[in-house]
């Protein structure tokens, strides 16, 4: 029966629960049962009034100048009238909430404690428990809110901060490395370069990064750029930073050796924080995007180290022809004045540039390097050498280069030798004669009118 009186009365009076509880009292209604659930089920009062509910508030006190008029009006009470009329006149008529007291105020410096000897880390369950040990009794929302609030106010001093970097022409050259080309299942490198004010770019295939493939890749770029910088800044490899010492970068020796060669300072960027040369990452990410064979692209493995060489020049062309978003110039056109203000370069390259020395053995001309022996011109018998190996595969060479009093020369270069006997040893013909030595096309011998000088950009 109770029941049929509730959904009786509920169907018309659900909206007007102060006359079913006026109804209940006088014993004609639903009971005072059907009315807790009524109350309990009914809408609650949006007591946060909205920015256009305040307007019309005080709209209406200005008009009427009573505030139980504009309360009329507004369809509020007078009271509230009242409190915003005098947060206007404190001019504190604000959205922000009042701040009030909380029984985790007292606890707040302990919070810090405990967040600033975690370096921010401390999870805020865990802080709840410690509080509740100290005798904190409110709940742990409040704590999670309070642990929040603090952790923000702890990062906010310790982040990093960046400003703008305006470049300078002549001034700065950055560089990276891409890894991801294949060649004959081998992981080639790609060595990026960005020079920041024209923002030119210099892309070479490389076969690792080590100190003579390295070296050799900055010569090439410096001679392509035509200068010199004041700075080369990179990331923290070992063949420029061999450790850090009190946060104090250790460079290499072979790298100060290579800087004081070209005139130039390094600088390495902060460790963990690519941010610091965007510029070559910036490279890095184009380079990989269209010379990394990927699906996305229908591109088919490098089948030699020339055709990789070939796709980094093309690539180079393209990019540093097409118009720059942020100058509105083509690199190209901007290299031109930057190279007014680069420093000349040395006639000759660094000897790091040309490998690891070897030296002729006193009565062989030939040369051991990585299990293979090399011939070498007679004329070179117990002298020292430079060896390194350029490309990969089928076109593998090793490069043996001799510095004399008229600077650098290539001397021999080799097929890569093949492991085992007797494909470890590779001897040209017109190194094995000695007293009656002729010229041919393709001898590298010192002094001869064919011999090959160390080509510059290569």
């Amino acid at each position: 029966m109770a029941a049929r009186r509730v959904a009786r009365w509920r169907s018309r009076d659900l909206l007007d629960t102060n006359s079913v509880c006026r109804t209940a009292s006088r014993g004609v209604g639903p009971s005072w049962g059907a009315v807790a659930v009524l109350m309990r089920h009914r809408p609650r009062r949006n007591t946060v009034k909205s920015a256009e509910e305040i307007m019309n508030m005080l709209e209406a006190f200005d008009l009427t100048g009573s505030l139980r008029d504009a309360g009329e009006l507004a369809g509020c009470s007078h009271h509230t009238v009242a409190g915003y009329v005098a947060a206007r006149e404190a001019g504190a008529l604000s959205v922000h909430p009042a701040a009030r007291p909380q029984l985790i105020d007292s606890y707040v410096d302990k919070l810090e404690e405990w967040i600033e000897r975690s370096k921010g880390k401390v999870r805020a369950d865990v802080a709840h428990d410690k509080l509740r040990d100290l005798g904190y009794a409110g709940s742990e929302r409040t704590s999670r809110r309070a642990v929040a609030a603090v952790k923000a106010h702890y990062r906010l001093g310790r982040v990093r901060v960046h400003r703008p970097w305006v470049t300078e022409p002549g001034m700065w050259l950055q560089y990276d490395f891409g890894d991801d080309p294949m060649i004959d299942g081998v992981k080639m490198t790609l060595f990026c370069a960005w020079l920041a004010w024209s923002r030119f770019r210099v892309v070479l295939a490389i076969r690792d990064k080590t100190s003579p493939s390295v070296m050799a890749a900055l010569d090439v770029t410096l001679r392509r750029i035509g200068g010199a910088p004041t700075y080369v800044l990179s990331d923290n490899e070992k063949t420029l930073t061999v450790e850090h010492v009190a946060g104090v970068p250790v460079r290499n020796p072979a790298m100060v050796a290579f800087a004081r060669h070209y005139g130039v300072t390094l600088h390495t960027c902060e460790p963990a924080a690519p941010a610091s040369k965007g510029g070559s990452e910036s490279t890095v990410k184009l380079a990989k995007a269209d010379l990394v064979p990927k699906d996305t692209k229908l591109l088919e493995q490098y089948t030699s180290f020339a055709e990789l060489e070939a796709a980094c020049a093309v690539f180079c062309a393209q990019v540093n022809a097409r118009v720059h978003r942020v100058t509105r110039r083509a690199p190209v056109d901007m290299l031109a004045e930057e190279r007014t203000r680069l420093h000349p370069l040395p006639a000759h390259p660094h000897t790091v540039a040309f490998g690891v020395t070897r030296t002729v053995a006193a009565k062989s001309p030939m040369v051991a390097s990585d299990g293979g022996s090399y011939s070498v011109p007679h004329t070179l018998l117990g002298q020292t050498v430079w060896v390194r190996v350029h490309g990969r595969g089928a076109d593998e060479q090793v490069i043996i280069v001799h510095s004399g009093a008229e600077g650098p020369v290539e001397v021999a270069r080799h097929s890569r030798a093949t492991p085992g006997s007797p494909g470890r040893v590779v001897v040209q013909a017109v190194h094995a004669h000695r007293g009656d030595h002729h010229h041919h096309e393709s001898c590298s011998c010192p002094g001869c009118s064919h011999g090959t000088a160390v080509a510059q950009g290569r």
